[in-house]
């Protein structure tokens, strides 16, 4: 007999099985002893009033618990019909995986390197301070999402099986425990072998990488009235056709965006989000979500989630990182950019997030004549600004929180996790006065939702810039642009995700539509 049961309980018995045990025959009229296994199906940690976790639990009585099969059911494509995927970020990954599971043979071009050369380009520049423009904290197999904590949670419900997407993860080597967590992650110490795993499972299928290859021009062919794209040509002048190309470049490839624009193709500008990065102690969060509860041993770091209205501007945090650390996330040179990430056990004394304020062209008038690449120039003028002021380096600006919302430089700063140096700035100053005026505010509406937020043992470090791609690549019904027919922009460089599980279940959805265009 199986039998489902929703019930809150106590972080001490979550994580005690015998507790466990008592407390779910309690409340389904059960015998302890006539419970053979648990099994948690979903879980929830609720701290408002008394910290309890909410649970549906399946109770298995009389009969052997399963363990559930996470394989996929990938066919063998080294000779099928093949399909150009440009990047190897969750978008690509996942668009590769269901060409695959559809009978299409996945070409994965990646400008960046694979995980194992990825990690040690980066060690790299920490050591040089130098950004290698395409091996770095975005640009590589895995994409940005590889060293940002491996958030899993979304508010696209309704875009398509998240629980696919969780159970592909869970596959390649993820924590079961992801299919049950409201707020799921997976970490970034453990990410990046779950992606070269996915590597080896394309590759065993007849799937193709091409590592250090970076995507030059789409090779186009004029059909009467309208363009096909053929394929991609490399920055070496190799091609690679296929029966369609997925554009899955990321949010952070401005080539991609400057050769449509170039070409005449469509491309439209796109509101997006700049602001800071907020670091605080972890144990100070801890003390403001969980009140000081003496089941504190049993809990996880706490985390939050933020937004308030400023003056007609969303105000939210973004990508928050418990127990985590910053890191330098710009792509090239004369880029200033922060960003958070944190390892599976979350166990850096200090916790971080994104701050941001939503940018559209109406703050940005004077950027108007560039047309769709007006707030993608406001980004990287905001960039270059910051990698100037702190000495044309990747060091970070940082100042003390407090003193940010007055308007006041800092006599001195807290210690920061921060990966690189950091330079005691007045970020007021720096960045453009109507974000600062909406942070500052955002900041105060924040203390009032999570008293103590506010405090001189929080810094702000500057900038988070790479929140989301500031121009979108057009497509329409049949998720295709509207001029080159075969090419599918995909994901967070096209301005249709926001996130790993959104950008992923985008690159399944396109892989869908090319599979029903191919066999109609």
């Amino acid at each position: 007999m199986r039998k489902i049961v929703d019930i809150d309980l106590t972080p001490a018995e979550y994580c005690t099985h015998d507790l466990l045990c008592r407390a779910v025959a309690h409340k389904a009229h059960l015998h302890v002893d006539d419970i053979a296994h648990v099994e948690v199906l979903r879980r929830s940690l609720d701290s408002r009033r008394g910290i309890r976790y909410h649970a549906t639990v399946e109770v298995y009585c009389g009969e052997d618990y399963v363990a559930p099969d996470y394989k996929g059911q990938y066919r063998d494509c080294h000779n099928s019909p093949a399909v150009i995927i440009v990047g190897a970020g969750p978008a690509g990954l996942f668009a590769a995986l269901r060409a695959l599971e559809s009978g299409l043979k996945p070409i994965v071009i990646e400008r960046g390197q694979p995980v194992e050369q990825r990690r040690l380009d980066i060690a790299q520049l920490g050591r040089t301070h130098q950004v290698n423009p395409e091996s770095n904290w975005c640009f590589g197999e895995g994409g940005a999402g590889t060293y940002s904590d491996g958030k899993l949670y979304t508010r696209s419900t309704k875009r398509g099986n998240i629980q696919y997407v969780l159970e592909r993860f869970i596959e390649h080597g993820a924590d079961p425990a992801i299919a049950i967590d409201a707020h799921a992650h997976i970490g970034t110490d453990k990410l990046s072998g779950i992606i070269a795993n996915m590597r080896h499972t394309i590759e065993e299928h007849g799937g193709e990488y091409h590592f250090a290859t970076r995507m030059a021009d789409l090779v186009v062919e004029r059909q009467g009235a309208e363009q096909r794209v053929l394929g991609v040509a490399d920055s070496e002048g190799n091609e690679y056709r296929g029966v369609a190309v997925v554009l899955a470049t990321g949010h952070s490839a401005r080539d991609i965006y400057r050769l449509f624009h170039r070409q005449g193709w469509l491309l439209e500008a796109k509101p997006f989000a700049l602001g800071i990065r907020v670091e605080h102690p972890q144990s100070l969060i801890n003390e403001i979500q969980y009140h000081r509860s003496p089941d504190i041993n049993y809990l996880p770091p706490a985390a939050y989630s933020l937004t308030t209205q400023v003056e007609g501007h969303g105000v939210f945090s973004f990508c928050m990182c418990p127990g985590g650390v910053i890191v330098p996330a710009a792509t090239d040179g004369g880029q200033q950019v922060v960003n958070g990430m944190s390892n599976s056990k979350r166990n850096s004394p200090y916790a971080n997030s994104g701050i941001a304020v939503t940018v559209s062209l109406a703050d940005v008038p004077q950027y108007a004549h560039l047309g769709p690449l007006a707030l993608l120039q406001f980004q990287q003028e905001v960039e270059h600004a910051t990698f100037q002021a702190v000495g044309n380096s990747i060091a970070a600006p940082i100042q003390r929180l407090t003193d940010f919302c007055q308007g006041i430089p800092s006599r001195s700063n807290n210690k920061s996790n921060y990966i690189g140096d950091t330079v005691n700035l007045p970020q007021h100053e720096l960045l453009p006065s109507f974000v600062v005026k909406c942070l500052q505010q955002g900041f105060r509406d924040f203390d009032r939702k999570m008293h103590g937020f506010l405090t001189s043992q929080a810094s702000v470090l500057a900038v988070e810039s790479r929140t989301s791609s500031p121009v979108r690549i057009p497509r329409d019904e049949t998720l295709q642009h509207p001029q080159l027919r075969g090419l599918y922009p995909c994901g967070e460089g096209a301005g249709y995700a926001g996130g790993i599980v959104s950008s992923a279940l985008d690159g399944i959805n396109i892989v869908n539509n090319i599979a029903t265009v191919l066999n109609s």
